[in-house]
């Protein structure tokens, strides 16, 4: 991928378990600014840094790299859909059939909401 010098910055990130110091073209960044990176290199192009929520293992990385920053996703659009998509007479028996339904206030709601996130994790 051709780059125009432009779109290319000096960056340093030295990261410790789930903080990092970021530096673009010598000048500190804000720690709270970004949360994560990731880094790409493919052979032949300039490396890729892109600056978003997550948390990232100990890593050391200067030089030249093009940089994006991106925000992080927002969940509701995909939680709509998959509420949308989701039987309500069979959340209702499947929470109450539930092994560890209890018998207090809220306890239907606390298994629906435990069935909704194993649902949606597959399980």
């Amino acid at each position: 991928m051709d780059h125009r010098e432009e779109d290319v910055h000096r960056i340093r990130i030295t990261a410790r378990g789930p903080k990092a110091a970021i530096a673009l073209n010598g000048r500190s960044v804000d720690p709270g600014a970004f949360t994560g990176y990731a880094l790409s290199h493919q052979e032949g192009q300039s490396p890729h840094v892109v600056l978003y929520a997550g948390d990232w293992a100990e890593t050391v990385f200067e030089g030249l790299a093009r940089v994006s920053v991106a925000d992080a996703p927002d969940p509701g659009p995909a939680a709509a859909v998959f509420l949308a998509a989701i039987d309500a007479e069979e959340l209702e028996r499947t929470a109450l059939a539930r092994p560890d339904l209890g018998t207090g206030p809220q306890s239907l709601t606390q298994a629906m909401l435990l069935q909704l996130q194993e649902w949606a994790s597959g399980v």
